[in-house]
């Protein structure tokens, strides 16, 4: 099963489609939780979903907003969308009957 920074990652990669790149998925992450992403642990964590077969990741092109930095796009595979669906229906079915809101 996946962790839940994984869950977060390939969520916010799905999200991003043909956008998705290293700092896009951290700034989807950061606004979605309302902490600091640790680059550095993002990248550790796709390596991981790679090395797994979560993703597929490749240089885009280099570009001149990003002083000629090539970006490091990111496709979630089949295999991760299955995984990522299994994460969110477990998490669902475990949180029936259970509020966390607070008044």
């Amino acid at each position: 099963m996946l962790g839940e920074f994984e869950y977060l990652l390939l969520t916010a990669a799905a999200r991003l489609g043909e956008n998705a790149y290293g700092a896009a998925i951290r700034e989807e992450i950061e606004a979605a939780t309302g902490k600091p992403c640790s680059i550095g642990a993002l990248y550790t964590t796709l390596d991981r979903l790679e090395a797994k077969g979560l993703v597929k990741t490749w240089m885009g092109e280099a570009t001149p907003q990003r002083g000629g930095r090539a970006k490091r796009m990111v496709q979630v595979s089949a295999k991760g969308e299955a995984e990522a669906s299994e994460f969110y229906r477990a998490v669902t079915r475990l949180s029936r009957g259970v509020s966390w809101e607070t008044t």
